[in-house]
């Protein structure tokens, strides 16, 4: 566990990325892809309370799935694909020095997407993404002290969902996951949601410290 932060607190002193607000631009060619469940999971996450703000698991989870689905429900494909998020691990800047140390946010996701017509998962093991804030004026000066802890969680969300559209359309360009293959989803059980928010948290229970 301790590990995870380690790696956080590096790739934030090390790097950053920054992400258009592109929502209300055409979404990105991703074939045949229709989002169905959207689940999202935070058991293990951690964080270091020297350096980060604290949320509850909730606000995680709300927040991540609702920037999901604000970018995946534009998609209207033909077949229904499923995303599993876990949380790894996530850093809330506190207020530090500005420009000169000023720290920055980050979160470690895990992500498994399953074909609902094929009833498996397209990648195994999940992907991992180490998420970062944007780079512009308030993180230069250090968002601890511009915003609050739940708007450097949306932000962060945000990026967490951007991430994970450029994931799929790579892979789709790559290994054409989307693409009409002829057949039809297949008919959606009540226990689906359920079945899968215990795939990915036993997923998550799995993950090394």
């Amino acid at each position: 566990m301790i590990n995870r932060i380690c790696l956080l607190i590096t790739l934030v002193l090390l790097t950053a990325c920054t992400y258009p607000e592109d929502l209300n631009d055409p979404p990105v060619d991703l074939g045949n892809f229709r989002l169905e469940h959207n689940i999202v999971v935070a058991p293990l996450a951690e964080t270091s309370t020297a350096i980060s703000r604290s949320v509850t698991e909730e606000q995680l989870t709300t927040a991540l799935r609702d920037a999901i689905a604000a970018r995946f429900d534009r998609y209207e494909g033909s077949k229904r694909y499923h995303l599993g998020v876990s949380i790894e691990g996530y850093i809330l800047a506190r207020a530090g020095v500005p420009v000169v140390a000023a720290p920055k946010s980050a979160m470690i996701i895990r992500v498994t997407v399953w074909d609902d017509a094929q009833a498996k998962k397209l990648n195994v093991p999940p992907e991992q993404m180490t998420i970062l804030e944007n780079i512009d004026g308030e993180s230069l000066i250090g968002t601890g002290w511009t915003q609050s802890a739940e708007k450097q969680l949306e932000g962060l969300a945000r990026n967490a969902a951007k991430s994970i559209e450029n994931f799929l359309l790579r892979e789709n360009e790559e290994k054409g996951w989307f693409k009409d293959d002829g057949t039809q989803s297949g008919v959606i059980a009540e226990e689906t949601d359920t079945g899968l928010l215990r795939d990915v948290q036993s997923e998550a229970s799995q993950t090394d410290g």
